[in-house]
């Protein structure tokens, strides 16, 4: 019979995943919690959203140049992003992604109401397997899959209210079928950028695809911010002037620090185990919700609580090994870029690199 201790080690064979992950939840819960903090009393903000978002998205991609030229060095940099030009064309998939899901987002929740929203979105955990099992053509065991229909219930049943059952309203219609492109997207951008982080880019540094993913990110949004007619405006004064507010700053920080470490999740550990993380993550934030905001726990919340931690125990029980197609190392050995005509500083290896040994 496994110890829990066995069971620890199998979702997390090195201390830096279980590092990663504890790290994660707590950036997402803090980040839950203090956009809550700047709504106005009518749940709006006083800031543009465009902008803070774009703003983050700059502040991704200058905190991933500098880490990368802090542990190699800048020649370094412009000569690996040089070699892996190719894999900006298919980060642009996943920014593509994330951009629709941030905006069919407003477009949902203008027309569901909060709970039927929040109950179709917990299907991702159910649509992420499946989108796993078809990318990395890996199928999942029965005990894995009973865990992720276990997490879906208990997310879902957090969600819920004693009076909210009758409120649900779920009618086929083409705002369904949009709530479903975003589940489809929030979905297929994560798992594919595990693909790319695992495979395709598994012998190029963490922090250059990241570069890659934001600046594909930024073109987007701000394709985006062109049509909605905002693109000389979302800078002005008038939209800066809010956000230098020390709870906007603190956002803006804080989603740059969770940009970061997603891609190394998603490097050293794996999709599934990120909607395992997501879920803990409503347990925690509604525990903090109660002590910071007033928020009561209701009795679906401890049902909620029970199921996941259930599921969590059932899937540790069997965990995903999805890190060995990560753990390859540029060298001249395998294949890497040092079988190539480049610089032979990339040749050597770096902090951040050796670290797909986990």
């Amino acid at each position: 019979m496994q110890t829990l201790r066995d069971r620890y080690f199998k979702l997390f064979p090195k201390k830096r995943c279980a590092v990663i992950f504890v790290v994660y939840m707590a950036l997402f819960i803090t980040q839950g919690l203090t956009v809550t903090a700047t709504q106005k009393p009518d749940h709006k903000y006083e800031y543009n959203t465009a902008t803070v978002v774009l703003l983050a998205e700059t502040a991704k991609l200058l905190t991933s140049i500098v880490i990368y030229v802090c542990q190699n060095s800048w020649e370094d940099f412009k000569v690996e992003v040089k070699q892996r030009t190719s894999l900006f064309g298919y980060y642009f998939v996943p920014a593509v992604l994330y951009c629709l899901y941030n905006n069919l987002q407003f477009t949902s929740l203008s027309w569901f109401d909060p709970t039927s929203y929040f109950v179709l979105m917990q299907f991702r955990v159910v649509v992420t397997g499946v989108l796993f099992q078809f990318i990395f053509k890996k199928q999942l065991t029965r005990m894995q899959w009973l865990s992720l229909i276990l997490l879906t219930i208990g997310c879902t049943v957090q969600r819920l209210q004693e009076n909210d059952i009758g409120k649900l309203s779920l009618n086929v219609n083409i705002y369904l079928i949009l709530i479903l492109m975003q589940i489809l997207s929030s979905c297929f951008a994560g798992v594919y950028t595990e693909f790319l982080l695992k495979t395709l880019g598994r012998d190029t540094d963490v922090m250059v695809q990241n570069v890659f993913l934001y600046l594909d990110s930024i073109f987007c949004n701000l394709v985006l911010l062109t049509y909605n007619g905002q693109v000389f405006t979302f800078l002005s004064y008038q939209n800066l002037q809010p956000v230098l507010s020390f709870k906007v700053i603190y956002i803006i920080v804080n989603q740059t620090c969770i940009g970061i470490v997603v891609s190394y999740f998603l490097r050293y550990l794996n999709s599934i185990l990120k909607s395992f993380a997501s879920a803990l993550e409503i347990v925690f934030t509604a525990v903090l919700a109660m002590l910071f905001f007033g928020v009561p726990i209701g009795f679906n919340t401890i049902i909620s609580i029970c199921l996941i931690f259930v599921a969590t125990y059932l899937y540790s029980a069997n965990p995903v090994n999805n890190t060995s197609a990560g753990s390859r190392e540029p060298s001249k050995d395998n294949g890497g870029p040092c079988n190539s005509s480049a610089n032979p500083k990339l040749c050597r290896p770096r902090n951040i690199s050796s670290s797909d040994k986990v």
